[in-house]
Parts: C-alpha cells; sequence; structure tokens
C-alpha cells in the first residue's frame, strides 16, 4: 500500500512547484556548492563538485525549476558535466524534473545519453527529497521509462556519519534501486541543514562518495 501511495503522489505531479528550495534536508540556496570525493569500484578516483546556480529554466511540463550544476573530473580532466533540474511545492516535496548530462573523454564529449527532461518522450517529475521522510516511504525519484527509473525507501531519520566535512547526526538513510539494474543497490545519508553527505554502493559495485567540503549559498 505505501508503494502504491507513493507512486500516485509520483504521478500527480509537482502542483505549484518553483525554483525555492528550502526542504531542511538537501537546501538548495544560490551560491551553495558541495564538494565530493567518488571512489569507484576499480579503484578510480574522481572529484565531484555541485553548485547551487542562480539560473531557472522552464522545462517542458511547465515547471521553472531550480538549475543545478554537477561537474566530475578525474586527473584534472572532465569526465562528466550535467545541469540538474529541481523545484521544490508548497508541501516541501524537492521534484526532480530532468537533467542536460554530457560524458567526457579524453577531454572530447561523447556522449549525451542520460539526458531527459519532464514533459518531453513521456518522461515525468519524481520527488527526490520528501517533505516528511517518514520511515518506510518509498519514492519515485525518476521516471523515463527505459531510460531513468531511479527509486528510494527510507530506512531511517536517526543515522550518525562522519565524512571529511564533519561528524553530522540526526541523518536521514535511504535506499536506493532502479528497475532497470536490480542487481544495483545504494544507501544515501542527507544531513539536515546541507544534504548528501555520503553515498555507498552496497550491491552491484562498491563506489563511495564522499563530502570533503560545504558552503552554505547566500541566496
Amino acid at each position: 500500500m505505501i508503494a502504491l501511495l507513493s507512486t500516485l503522489v509520483a504521478l500527480a505531479g509537482p502542483v505549484g512547484a518553483g525554483p525555492h528550495i528550502d526542504n531542511p534536508y538537501w537546501p538548495m540556496t544560490p551560491g551553495s556548492r558541495w564538494g565530493y570525493r567518488e571512489t569507484g569500484s576499480g579503484g578510480s578516483r574522481q572529484r565531484i563538485v555541485v553548485t547551487v546556480t542562480d539560473r531557472t529554466k522552464r522545462v517542458a511540463s511547465g515547471i521553472v525549476a531550480r538549475v543545478v550544476h554537477d561537474r566530475a573530473t578525474e586527473d584534472g580532466q572532465v569526465v562528466e558535466d550535467t545541469f540538474d533540474y529541481y523545484a521544490q511545492d508548497a508541501k516541501g516535496n524537492i521534484w526532480y524534473l530532468g537533467e542536460d548530462t554530457t560524458e567526457y573523454e579524453n577531454g572530447k564529449p561523447v556522449s549525451k545519453a542520460g539526458s531527459w527532461e519532464a514533459g518531453v518522450d513521456g518522461a515525468r517529475a519524481g520527488i527526490i527529497m520528501l517533505a516528511h521522510p517518514r520511515v518506510g516511504r518509498r519514492y519515485r525519484e525518476e521516471h523515463y521509462p527505459g531510460h531513468a527509473m531511479d527509486g528510494a525507501k527510507v530506512l531511517s531519520r536517526s543515522e550518525q556519519v562522519q565524512v571529511p566535512a564533519g561528524h553530522f547526526r540526526g541523518v536521514l538513510l535511504t535506499k536506493n534501486f532502479n528497475p532497470l539494474e536490480p542487481d544495483v543497490l545504494e544507501y544515501k545519508w542527507y544531513a539536515r541543514g546541507v544534504g548528501p553527505v555520503l553515498e555507498i554502493g552496497v550491491s552491484g559495485s562498491t563506489d563511495r562518495a564522499a563530502l570533503m567540503r560545504f558552503r552554505r549559498g547566500r541566496g
């Protein structure tokens, strides 16, 4: 029943959503920046910088979204460059409305295969963070059939996490999955007032991304 209700919530769409995002588990004030170090299953190391821009974009579904820039580099070279689109509804749910992503090899763009946008080719918005993440609640993060179908389940709101950026208490823990990759499973931790602080692959990969530094924007 919980899964069914969360699916219906996602299908309802981000009614009244806009680019102002102040959900306590992932506030996106323009100028905020997160720096992560990601270690891949094969030992690769990437530096990921996520920055909330002051830009907005009206996606095809009609919602005005906040544009967030996500850049991954390895050995000083860009390997992926992405602009994500987020919006928050009146209840405080953060919706994910798509991404414009480019993959690079040897410094040259080679693919935009991961790109999608709510309202284009049957894609719909998903919830990336609930307003009230109750334990056991399931929700769809993306809905682009055959391409992007990430989902999550809330496991706890009382975790502790130690990462290079600091020690955090009262942390939200989610289990993240994708029906397109049934063997892949991730755990993600979100600290109040900060956002994502740790991601660990527990099945299908052993990737680990930890928050190294965080700078809160001033709007």
